[in-house]
């Protein structure tokens, strides 16, 4: 409690006084009381995340979360054993990401009671979208209304104020007009979207607001908390208003009141920022975020695998930070309910690299969200494409798109971390562009809803590319849960075997070594790694070292 008190100190100097401090302190106590199982310490090689949404499937006359339980028992329940629901709370856009209500589950998808009745069979990661909130929450009315228990929620900007610093990570407005109770329209800061007003992290009252917020997800069984924009909490005109000192302040003053309240729970900071920003969320290793999103890695292996080239992605892995004390630790992903975020590649590529890689897929159907600079230029921001789609030419077939996705995705389950796979990959969905027309976003190309009996109908067919997909992911993590090796803190090293040709090394020959032998090329590679006899665990098969022959976008991994 003293750390809690003391970074309250680093961030509001006199401003929190002792009757906001006495009810902060009331509320932790009151969280630790409350809570009775037990989270998990720590991370190991059986940890996989499932990134889905809480309406994902559907069936008549029956709430989405109960749809989803029976989905998730049925077909994934043996290679998930942790589910990162998305946003369920009620909200008003951005597929969730614009919250009216923190506290409630949204009336169609169900209630706590569902929630509770999932983590009976799972782990739970839950979203904090704690940077803003729906314009139409009742936070954020109270505050138009003038109402004094919502004085100063939300930032009011003068439209002269020089704000061209400020880091813009959509090309719309920064302020957005809105007329309060007394007649007078005021510009109220909105990073995201008009609909998406940010929250004033400068007055302490909101602080005890989310903070409540905070404890309430552990009271109802999140093991992991994502911190969604977190880097944009605090804003200081004249600045970037990114990553800002008291940013990160607020990211250890929320793990340390989890740590108190949950011990175990992991806090995962979600900054798609190029990779030093990024990297800066871990703190000093021990009082920050448990786990960043790895950001580079789902560019570099799209831009590996469409280069068939594997330096760049080697040449970025090779001076990783290493992870193994058990404090910190990757969380590491190829696709997500987002685009493929670029800004990461920014500084590892060039950015004529970049808007070729850019250019390829715009001209295969991909879309392309864009960001305004402070210059006045504008940049692409990210890639909105499913993440098989992203990784092969439409004229390819069936068998070269699985073969180029479970290439990817076996990279993704070697990484030292824990990986987390979207439901759209693990489906092996393909770009939705009637889901574009008819919500006229480009991000609803890789979010597609399906009924419950017509994904089971596809998934009933053996040879359908979501049943081949979704049977060659659970055998590779399945694998993965059997061996040390792949611990998200176990020993690693990367290196380019030949031209195309990625080693990585997993573990040591004391506990138990793995070689992994990814070829991404659409040729075959021979290759040797000395005398001996090795056992390839995908398919069980034995291999002579002296020997090896990978196909085109095949993966081994070697005991």
């Amino acid at each position: 409690m003293d750390k809690i008190i003391q970074i309250i100190e680093r961030i509001y100097s006199d401003g929190f006084n002792d009757a906001l401090r006495g009810k902060l302190i009331s509320r932790i106590l009151e969280g630790k009381r409350n809570i009775i199982s037990a989270r998990k310490q720590g991370w190991d090689e059986s940890d996989v995340v499932l990134i889905t949404y809480a309406d994902q499937f559907s069936a008549a006359n029956e709430k989405t979360l109960s749809t989803f339980r029976r989905f998730y028992n049925n077909y994934l329940a043996s290679a998930f054993p942790i589910v990162h629901f998305l946003p369920f709370y009620p909200w008003t856009s951005d597929d969730g990401f614009s919250v009216k209500d923190y506290y409630q589950v949204a009336p169609d998808y169900g209630d706590w009671r569902d929630i509770s009745a999932i983590k009976k069979s799972t782990r739970l990661m839950f979203d904090f979208v704690c940077n803003h909130m729906s314009a139409e929450s009742e936070w954020f009315k109270g505050f138009i209304d003038q109402r004094p228990e919502y004085q100063n929620f939300f930032i009011t900007v003068d439209p002269g104020v020089d704000l061209s610093a400020v880091t813009r990570p959509r090309a719309l407005p920064l302020l957005t007009p809105f007329t309060f109770a007394d007649g007078e329209t005021k510009s109220v800061w909105t990073t995201f979207s008009a609909d998406q007003v940010d929250l004033n992290f400068a007055n302490p009252n909101v602080l005890l607001a989310m903070v409540d917020v905070l404890i309430h997800y552990l009271e109802q069984g999140a093991d992991y908390v994502r911190l969604d924009a977190v880097g944009f909490m605090w804003k200081t005109p004249g600045t970037s208003c990114i990553h800002l000192e008291n940013t990160h302040l607020l990211v250890k003053l929320f793990r340390a009141i989890a740590d108190i309240v949950a011990p175990g729970t992991k806090i995962i900071t979600e900054t798609n920022v190029p990779h030093k920003d990024n990297v800066s969320y871990l703190g000093n290793g021990g009082d920050e975020a448990h786990m960043v999103y790895q950001f580079p890695l789902p560019p570099l292996v799209l831009h590996a695998i469409r280069t068939q080239s594997v330096s760049t992605l080697k040449r970025w892995a090779s001076v990783l930070p290493p992870k193994g004390d058990g404090r910190t630790t990757w969380f590491n992903f190829l696709a997500s309910h987002d685009g493929i975020g670029l800004n990461p590649l920014r500084g590892i590529i060039d950015e004529q690299e970049i808007l070729t890689l850019v250019d390829t897929l715009e001209n295969e159907g991909a879309k392309v969200n864009w960001k305004n600079n402070p210059d006045g230029t504008r940049s692409p921001y990210e890639l909105n494409v499913t993440y098989m789609d992203a990784l092969t030419p439409p004229v390819c077939n069936d068998d070269e798109r699985l073969a180029r996705f479970t290439l990817a995705h076996a990279l993704l389950l070697t990484f030292p971390g824990v990986p987390a796979v979207y439901i759209q990959s693990v489906l092996g969905s393909r770009n939705d562009y009637l889901g574009v027309e008819r919500l006229g976003y480009n991000r609803a190309i890789n979010r597609q809803k399906y009924s419950e009996s017509e994904i089971e109908a596809l998934m009933a067919q053996p040879e359908n590319l979501r049943a081949r997909t979704l049977e060659a992911l659970t055998q590779l993590i399945t694998v993965r849960q059997r061996h040390p090796a792949f611990h998200p803190d176990s020993e690693f090293s990367i290196n380019e075997k030949c031209h195309g040709v990625l080693e990585i090394i997993r573990g040591n020959a004391q506990e138990e070594k793995i070689t992994a032998l990814f070829n991404f090329t659409d040729r075959p590679q021979s290759l040797s790694l000395g005398q001996g006899q090795y056992q390839e665990l995908i398919r069980g098969e034995f291999i002579n070292g002296n020997a090896i022959t990978l196909g085109p976008w095949q993966s081994l991994w070697l005991n």
